[in-house]
């Protein structure tokens, strides 16, 4: 008992006698699932060896879900929440009964052992008395809400009866098939967009006004993905296939059936604003929204895709405006997204990182334009919670807005002298994405990027440089390093060692292979399809990667509902012993991760 007790909190933190004279005075008590304890069912402390058990308050919410290694007292329990609580087994559980008495004079004899209960519990009684973790509506699948009462009709069908049938129906589309196959569809819209404004005959085939090969999405994607996807296409209508069969329909009014408080409607408001402050106005709920989607189990790929959303859908906004007030571009030009924002992977705090390229049309006397645009920007972005990027990896730095010759020039300067400091410095710029106007200025600069690097081995072995520069946090017997000393001691950065090492790592290998997805995910997928990642290797990373950010997002949801500021450092005494093993086991890949990369390229790591 006394080597159990050893190995979890906070009884890992007394001396050795103290643990063995706690350790004899345990009892063994076996509660079968569906047993209920109260605070008259005797008191002490209950350490969970086996099993699991949910707290529930008088109206029977949930205020905790514990597991093997953690403990509760119930008297205490209900006196902190000023209510009745109730602990539910809801997996046979083996329990180590602490006394009363023992517990009380080892909270009275070491300072830090008191603590421990007197505020991490109660915190945890705060953050439950606010949100109730519940299914997510944005996390269900559009099967259960989509239209399956679908009108279909045939290519060759006039657009007049069309029209009669939708009118009847009552309906906004219909979709144009041939047997089982779907040939596209078409939509009130198209009827007055491309049937009366074009002045069209009434007994025009409904093949000539359809639009083909509409985007479609599955019965299992999420309403996340659903509304996403038609932000990114434009469309207001998608298809839903079970497999290869049309089987439902789900549209913009659909999805307005679901909570209208959800930061992913933000993308459909944001484009209506005429102001920064408008804007701003807009985004002043949304990391309490976050916070309780993380309570609620959404995934953090899910919410880190909307926050990337949502900060597009800014961009373009203040874009649009920016060119109101300055007038038309007097050349073609794209506005990049680097780093998180390009991978969509941002989180809560997200600084900028962006630019322009522009048509080699340009002349010098275009710059003004060009600087002004970047100015009104990046100082809305800034107003609007996005912070001026530190290093000045901005539009309105003259360097990083420039022309597309300009940029394969810094491209091949990167290569020429990929010293580890320029390296750390450039390696962002791998990581971008269009996100207004003229994308295959994007696609162009991506592809000099590829050609370049997976050409150069001096700069590949720099890069894998720049990916071994932040170890995985993990020392002798697997144990955790920690910060030492300053304003983080015992705490560990979730994202310089652990997030960051997973994305420069898919980088350089999809940067060597000449892989274009930017996305650490879809790099990873990619890498495993080709061959250039073992199959246990990718899914391992991705494994890894979607389990640091979880432990990420909840920490800073955790944060914000403790009005502290945000922070990437996780203080590994705090998570339950199944949390650290996870995050063990997450270093632990990673550092095999970087261990390959060592050996695979050794030769210019010297």
């Amino acid at each position: 008992m006394a080597e159990f007790l050893a190995q979890t909190l906070p009884f890992s933190e007394l001396d050795t006698d103290a643990l063995r004279r706690a350790a004899a005075t345990l009892e063994v008590v076996y509660y079968r699932h569906g047993t209920h304890l109260t605070a008259n069912d005797g008191g002490g402390l209950r350490i969970l060896r086996s099993g699991a058990v949910d707290l529930r308050d008088s109206n029977n919410k949930l205020l905790d879900r514990l597991g093997e290694g953690e403990n509760f007292h119930l008297e205490r329990l209900s006196n902190a929440h000023e209510d009745t609580v109730t602990a539910s087994v809801i997996e046979d559980a083996l329990v180590y009964l602490l006394p009363d008495s023992t517990y009380a004079s080892l909270r009275e004899a070491d300072r830090d052992f008191d603590r421990y209960f007197h505020t991490q519990r109660s915190r945890r009684l705060r953050r439950a008395a606010r949100y109730e973790p519940q299914p997510h509506l944005m996390a269900q699948p559009v099967e259960n809400i989509m239209s399956r009462d679908l009108l279909t009709i045939g290519p060759d069908q006039s657009i007049q009866s069309a029209a009669q049938v939708m009118s009847v129906r009552r309906v906004s589309s219909a979709f144009v098939t041939q047997g089982e196959q779907l040939l596209g569809v078409i939509t009130d819209r198209d009827l007055r967009e491309r049937v009366l404004a074009a002045g069209r005959a009434p007994d025009t085939p409904v093949r000539e006004i359809m639009t083909p090969e509409p985007y479609r999405i599955s019965t299992q994607t999420s309403l996340f993905e659903a509304v996403l996807t038609m932000t990114r296409q434009g469309c207001h209508h998608l298809p839903v296939m079970d497999d290869t069969r049309l089987a439902g329909v789900i549209t913009t009014s659909d999805l307005m059936l679901a909570r209208r408080d959800d930061p992913v409607y933000l993308v459909q408001h944001i484009s209506r604003q005429d102001s920064v402050e408008g804007i701003r106005e807009l985004l002043v709920g949304g990391p309490t929204l976050v916070a309780q989607w993380v309570n609620a189990g959404v995934r953090a790929r899910q919410i880190s895709r909307v926050l990337t959303a949502v900060s597009d859908a800014i961009t373009l906004r203040l874009l649009q405006l920016a060119e109101a007030q300055l007038g038309p571009p007097p050349v073609p030009y794209c506005w990049l997204g680097f780093g998180s924002q390009g991978r969509q992977e941002q989180l809560l705090g997200a600084d900028q990182d962006n630019g322009l390229v522009l048509d080699n049309s340009a002349r010098p006397e275009h710059d003004a334009y060009f600087e002004a645009l970047a100015t009104f920007v990046c100082d809305g972005l800034n107003a609007c919670g996005y912070p001026y990027c530190n290093g000045g990896i901005m539009a309105t730095t003259a360097r990083w807005r420039r022309p597309l010759s300009g940029w394969r020039e810094e491209v091949l300067g990167w290569s020429r002298s990929p010293t580890p400091d320029a390296v750390m410095r450039v390696s962002i710029f791998f990581d971008l994405r269009a996100i207004h106007g003229d994308a295959s200025l994007c696609q162009q600069l991506q592809q000099t990027m590829l050609e370049t690097a997976s050409r150069n081995s001096i700069f590949l072995a720099a890069l894998a440089a720049n990916a071994l520069d932040s170890p995985a946090p993990l020392g002798i017997f697997r144990r955790f390093v920690v910060e030492r000393d300053g304003q983080h001691r015992d705490s560990l950065d979730l994202k310089k060692h652990g997030v960051m090492p997973v994305t420069d790592i898919a980088r350089l290998h999809a940067l060597r292979h000449g892989i274009a997805a930017v996305n650490t995910d879809e790099r990873l997928r990619a890498l495993e399809q080709c061959g250039a990642l073992a199959k246990v290797d990718a899914r391992n990373l991705t494994d890894a990667l979607h389990c640091l950010q979880r432990m990420r997002l909840q920490h800073q949801a955790d944060l914000l509902l403790d009005g502290e500021q945000l922070s990437n450092f996780i203080n590994p005494r705090g998570l339950s012993k199944m949390a650290r093993e996870q995050l063990r086991d997450a270093f632990s890949i990673i550092h095999d991760a970087q261990s390959s990369v060592r050996l695979q390229y050794r030769a210019g790591l010297g």
